[in-house]
């Protein structure tokens, strides 16, 4: 060998073996954890089940979940939990929102932006169009939705319904009244209700839709427009309500909606008017749809009330957490995500095209009156589950619901005190 060749080979191996043992003893370059700390109200029966899905999904991809519970008041409690961390700089990674309050953080500059993923998975294209745009700030995705809930839904013991010779649920607000005082006159309480400001919401818009319709619906209690509130449409809304009031037993104040739910299914009353998380109830007891209770559309003009629990990311700092953030909104709008949760919280997918073959005939009746909704604006957002308005302007229509349902107002008196009630709101 050439010696200026040897002393070359030489030192190259030599470079080599340094080179070999630097990285030996060099710390490993380790990826950042995708990590969230996740606030929600989940707590109790298939929420809590449907928690823990998504936490297991969450940690099987590789991700620290970090749980923030908070129990009470129908997410209240949660509420001001957050506001708190929020105002101490300490914002979790997510949060369940609905999305009046995701437009209220938005609009203080507090959520992360989700276009990235949201594009990647197509989001505009999965998800129903009004859905998404109630997850999006000025056209930026900041949410994702979980869920969908629907609040115009009539549960219905067809036991009690056939004493009355009915064997199925009345398609029509006249026909039910015609129902309930067949039903009455036997002795049995034709509605059962739980007497609380948000239940005798629920009803109202029901009957709104059922009534004036999905484009009266809009313009009156959506967009607020003063001759739909004044008009002779929502007279005959506040004339039904009185007249829901007489098939209401007298016990009703302060009852819990799944108390209300028990008496349908207990046979001491015919009907329930609730969202379709009532399900729940049934199921739980082991009764079978269709055959121990049934569950159809209210008299809705082909409308669909709903209620979606969603998620909203909240801006934080590190890249684990940023990582964890787009990594739990690419699981929560997955097709085994949503089928795992959903089955199991009694709502359906907010993705649209998930299989629907595990599903109960409850949930497939209101997946196929969902999809219909899409191409005739239908698909319309509850007021009485805090869906649609600011709390203010929710709050003039609840006020004025309860106060009309609970005392012997007339309908012009609603009608009048509705219309002050959102204009002083507004101020």
């Amino acid at each position: 060998m050439h010696p200026i060749q040897s002393r070359f080979s030489t030192k190259t191996l030599g470079t080599a073996l340094c080179a070999t043992a630097l990285v030996a003893f060099a710390p490993a370059i380790v990826q950042a954890q995708p990590t969230v700390e996740v606030l929600h109200y989940w707590t109790s029966g298939g929420e809590a089940k449907a928690a823990i899905a998504l936490k297991n999904d969450f940690e099987a991809h590789g991700g620290k979940w970090i749980d923030s519970p908070v129990a009470g008041g129908g997410g209240s409690a949660a509420m001001t939990v957050l506001r708190s961390r929020v105002l101490s700089g300490d914002a979790p990674t997510a949060v369940q929102l609905k999305s009046p309050s995701i437009m209220e953080w938005a609009e203080q500059g507090a959520l992360a932006n989700l276009d990235d993923v949201a594009k990647k998975e197509k989001w505009d294209e999965i998800l129903p169009k009004r859905l998404s745009t109630l997850m999006k700030y000025e056209g930026h995705y900041v949410a994702v939705p979980v869920n969908i809930h629907r609040t115009d839904m009539i549960w219905a013991n067809p036991d009690v319904l056939a004493k009355a010779g009915a064997s199925e649920v009345p398609s029509n607000w006249d026909d039910f009244n015609k129902l309930a005082e067949k039903l009455q006159a036997q002795g049995i309480v034709p509605l059962a209700l739980g007497g609380q400001p948000w239940q005798e919401t629920i009803l109202f818009e029901n009957v709104v839709l059922g009534i004036g319709g999905t484009e009266f619906y809009q313009k009156a209690l959506i967009d607020q427009d003063e001759d739909a509130l004044k008009s002779d449409t929502m007279k005959k809304v506040f004339d039904e309500m009185r007249i829901l009031r007489g098939f209401v037993d007298d016990d009703f104040s302060g009852r819990d909606w799944n108390l209300a739910t028990a008496m349908v299914m207990n046979g001491k009353a015919a009907m329930q008017i609730m969202g379709d998380w009532a399900k729940g109830e049934f199921m739980a007891a082991g009764k079978v749809p269709g055959k121990d209770f049934l569950c159809t559309a209210t008299p809705s003009n082909h409308g669909y009330l709903f209620n979606t629990d969603s998620f909203a990311m909240f801006h934080v700092e590190g890249a684990d957490k940023v990582e964890g953030q787009n990594l739990l909104a690419s699981l929560i709008l997955g097709q085994k995500f949503q089928e795992t949760f959903n089955l199991l919280k009694g709502s359906i997918p907010a993705r649209l095209g998930v299989p629907m073959d595990k599903f109960d005939d409850c949930a497939l009746q209101s997946e196929k009156d969902m999809q219909a909704s899409q191409a005739s604006d239908g698909f319309l957002p509850s007021i009485g589950v805090d869906m649609a308005l600011p709390g203010n302007l929710t709050g003039a229509i609840v006020d004025t619901v309860t106060a009309h349902f609970n005392s012997k107002m007339s309908s012009q008196e609603a009608i009048d005190r509705l219309v002050q009630s959102l204009e002083l709101a507004k101020e």
